[in-house]
């Protein structure tokens, strides 16, 4: 993959089974809520993840309700 997205911002709504995380999008209406992992960069750079914790999240431009967690929004 050449291109890079920009992450969608979005808050983790419940930690799933399997290390996946629902998180609800901020850019859609009504909070669409999607299911993502975190990539193999923030695991490794032990970035801890918990409810209420505002990501970056990288649609799959397949199935739009999959995700990938890229980062974590520090404020």
């Amino acid at each position: 993959m050449t291109e890079e997205a920009a992450g969608l911002p979005g808050t983790i709504v419940a930690l799933l089974p399997r290390r996946l995380f629902r998180v609800a999008l901020e850019s859609q209406p009504g909070g669409g809520a999607v299911v993502a992992h975190a990539t193999d960069s923030v695991r490794r750079n032990f970035i801890r993840l918990i409810e209420g914790d505002r990501v970056l999240v990288k649609l799959s431009p397949y199935d739009v309700t999959k995700g990938r967690i890229v980062g974590k929004i520090t404020e």
